[in-house]
């Protein structure tokens, strides 16, 4: 292997952290408002276009996860539906809506965090991303600060959990539907 290649690759890398930090940031958006905290970024050219968390409570909108307010967003930016030259940071594996989703954006690169056994829809559960009879691919790269992204997840379930067990009542709390996602 050259200099060059490894040069690259470690920029990439550096680079790919540095845009997930971002996506963990707006991941915290979600947490302070209650809602399951991931957070999505688009990038084109070295920019955030796009920046979306979870709204699901908060818009009363099951499609409003993460990944698809920031697409949202970057298309009314770009001006253009097809984000065919931008990069999506998520702080977790998209599910298969999400999936669906980048593949109609067009999307060059999908940059995520921690996967998701039980909704991911690009290697956990099933793979939506890249089928042969689909005519979009796009480069997939999994893990990037998986481990900060995990955590941020599990310790807002694990309060979740606490939270109800303490509950004396047999009432459900409006948050609780979080837990769906």
């Amino acid at each position: 292997m050259n200099n060059h290649s490894t040069s690259s690759s470690d920029s990439t890398s550096r680079s790919d952290e540095l845009w997930m930090e971002e996506a963990l940031r707006v991941a915290q958006r979600a947490l302070d408002a209650g809602e399951v905290p991931v957070g999505a970024i688009v990038v084109r050219a070295g920019k955030i276009v796009g920046r979306g968390w979870n709204r699901n409570l908060t818009d009363v909108d099951p499609t409003a996860h993460a990944e698809i307010l920031a697409l949202r967003e970057a298309g009314a930016r770009v001006g253009n539906h097809r984000l065919g030259d931008c990069e999506l940071f998520a702080t977790i594996e998209p599910c298969a809506m999400c999936a669906g989703a980048l593949v109609h954006a067009r999307l060059k690169r999908l940059v995520y965090g921690a996967d998701d056994p039980k909704a991911g829809a690009i290697h956990s559960l099933m793979q939506v991303l890249n089928q042969p009879s689909l005519n979009h691919r796009m480069e997939v790269r999994a893990g990037v600060l998986a481990g900060r992204c995990a955590e941020l997840l599990q310790s807002f379930f694990r309060l979740r959990r606490e939270e109800k067990s303490g509950e004396q009542s047999s009432v459900v709390s409006p948050r609780s539907s979080a837990t769906d996602e």
